[in-house]
């Protein structure tokens, strides 16, 4: 069963389930329809989406782990965003072929818990984030 809090998104494309992959992590690619990430994302390893202020200076707007990686297959990180409080929340990315291409599913679990009484203030923005980045990286793997 699926948690209230939990956005789900399943998304398909016309390109293999590795090419798909490769924007999921590999910081350019990455960069193209998200944010630009510090460094590729890498297992066990910590990461950092980050934006640049007005005066140069990088500022994460997306921070986390990697928590397992199994390519081309499953990604799932811990993400953490400001309005969080340090408060960790899941996402999963599964990747499966599908006529002739590739259907991901994104899972993003634990807002609730991460934003408290706030939650459906961020659920809502969220939601609506991740469809305007899916519709940016259908562009991108194109």
């Amino acid at each position: 069963m699926i948690a209230p809090d939990t956005i789900v998104k399943t998304v398909f494309f016309n390109a293999a389930p590795e090419t798909v992959w490769s924007f999921l992590v590999e910081r350019d690619k990455l960069a193209q329809w998200f944010h630009p990430p510090e460094a590729d994302l890498s297992a066990n390893s910590e990461y950092r989406l980050v934006t640049t202020s007005d005066d140069g200076t990088k500022v994460p707007l997306i921070w986390g782990r990697v928590v397992e990686m199994d390519p081309p297959r499953k990604l799932v990180t811990t993400f953490i965003i400001t309005p969080f409080n340090g408060n960790e929340t899941t996402v999963t990315w599964v990747l499966e072929e599908a006529a002739g291409g590739t259907r991901l599913t994104l899972t993003h679990e634990g807002i609730a818990a991460a934003a408290g009484p706030a939650a459906l203030d961020m659920i809502l923005p969220m939601d609506n984030g991740w469809d305007e980045h899916f519709a940016d990286l259908r562009k991108a793997v194109a």
